[in-house]
């Protein structure tokens, strides 16, 4: 509890504080913070009794960096502390995350001896920093400002943050240690680290590191129409995979817009409350693959690799890295981790005629059949191969009104059946793509006063 001296907090309050930072055993990763770097700063020239102007200077700095971060009510630094707490990675939140009774002795106690350091951070919070900065010196109108509150409450309810349990709690304990059980139960249950925080997360092959998506794409698989046994099929290799047993690597091939892109996608909402996670990786990072298998194998999540557009032109060579992770490779697959992706081309590598015909090729290639047997190969290194086609009449239009029901399209179906088979000719042809941009148009219209009664024909 914050003791006072004259309407000032104590000297040996604020050490306390810096001195529980300096002395973090496994919780380190919340120091490397940006902003909780700022607020060690300020802090360190509260304890250290500078000027206030210095004070001052470090107080706005740090207001600054806490108004750009804040994402819910309350008390700004509080709430990103308790974010940088939950969502950290060490030795204590990834072995609670692989298991009950994973935490060894040792690290509960030095996690315990932590969670005493992060409370008495948490509790210098707004009301004694604008005591501490003297922010009367910064001529503020109004007095000193607050970094409470700094970002609205969340107006729907049903958008509750599955860790606001743990954050009430830890809130309202007067002693953290006892939440440690807790704590442990809130990792297994939620995870640790960028896993913990993101569902789907891309690779930054340059950087050679993972990135957390914060906003996926929101599509369901009730948002998608037709191609009820390819999706059938996905979702079956996908529940085998989430139960630990053995799954296919799978590729999606076929026309463009047929929606196997978004089939994979919408994996990531129907299993949301599990521990399936999407992870992004672009074509020309499959060299990266090896890294990222290393990355992944030892956490408790099962991870989608997902591989969007795969295809190969003449001299690419990049496909040989992604045939040693699908099979042949010294080093196993972890069974944690399977390998999805879409194509428009069923075998993956650009074939010419001089290939299969030495006297068209110009270096004239003796095992020319050598040749094509390892460009055909890649894609039969997955273990089940799904063919999306581009859609007939009657599925595109069952397409289309299906999307006009998940929609609320007024339109009487005659007419609408009508004015989707005009859109088809005249814009982008028929695919699952085209009729959701057709579906598109028709809600913009209805919206639009000026587009109503318009029509594409």
């Amino acid at each position: 509890m914050i003791t006072e001296t004259d309407g000032n907090p104590s000297l040996m309050v604020l050490d306390e504080a810096l001195a529980s930072a300096r002395n973090m055993v496994l919780y380190r990763g919340v120091l490397e913070d940006h902003v909780c770097g700022a607020w060690l700063r300020f802090v360190q020239a509260c304890a250290d009794r500078l000027e206030p102007q210095v004070t001052g200077e470090l107080f706005s700095k740090l207001f600054f960096l806490l108004s750009q971060a804040a994402e819910r009510p309350g008390d700004a630094w509080q709430n990103h502390l308790l974010d940088l707490i939950l969502y950290d990675d060490n030795a204590f939140t990834r072995a609670a995350a692989a298991g009950p009774d994973r935490v060894t002795a040792s690290v509960r106690e030095a996690a315990l001896g932590d969670l005493c350091r992060l409370q008495n951070m948490f509790r210098l919070d707004a009301s004694q920093a604008a005591v501490w900065s003297q922010t009367e010196n910064l001529g503020v109108p109004g007095g000193r400002p607050s970094w409470r509150d700094l970002a609205p409450g969340r107006p729907d309810a049903a958008d509750r943050d599955p860790t606001d349990a743990i954050r009430i709690l830890l809130q309202q304990a007067p002693d953290w240690r006892r939440c440690l059980d807790k704590l442990d139960a809130y990792h297994r249950r939620a995870g640790a680290g960028l896993f913990g925080r993101f569902r789907a997360v891309r690779w930054l092959g340059r950087a050679g590191r993972l990135e957390g998506i914060a906003e996926p794409d929101p599509v369901t698989m009730e948002d998608l129409f037709g191609y009820q046994s390819q999706r059938a099929e996905v979702l079956a290799n996908t529940e085998r995979f989430l139960a630990g047993w053995p799954a296919n690597n799978l590729l999606l091939y076929g026309d463009r817009g047929t929606g196997k892109s978004s089939t994979v996608k919408a994996l990531l909402n129907r299993y949301q409350e599990g521990a399936l996670r999407l992870v992004e990786v672009a074509k020309s990072d499959l060299k990266d693959f090896p890294r990222i298998m290393r990355e992944l194998r030892n956490r408790p999540q099962r991870f989608i690799l997902f591989v969007d557009d795969l295809s190969f032109e003449e001299g690419e060579t990049e496909y040989k890295e992604l045939k040693a992770v699908l099979e042949g490779g010294l080093e196993s697959r972890s069974s944690n981790v399977v390998i999805y992706a879409t194509s428009n081309r069923r075998h993956l590598v650009r074939e010419h005629f001089a290939d299969r015909q030495p006297e068209y090729g110009e270096d004239g290639e003796v095992r020319i059949g050598d040749t094509v047997q390892e460009k055909l190969s890649l894609a039969d290194r997955f273990g089940i191969t799904v063919l999306f086609i581009a859609p007939d009449k009657p599925l595109f239009l069952e397409i289309v009104r299906g999307l006009a029901g998940r929609r609320g399209i007024t339109v009487p179906v005659d007419e609408l059946e009508r004015r989707a088979l005009l859109w088809e000719v005249w814009q982008n042809g028929r695919s699952g793509r085209s009729a959701r941009q057709f579906i598109d148009y028709l809600c913009a219209e209805e919206a639009s006063p000026a587009g109503q009664g318009g029509s594409n024909d």
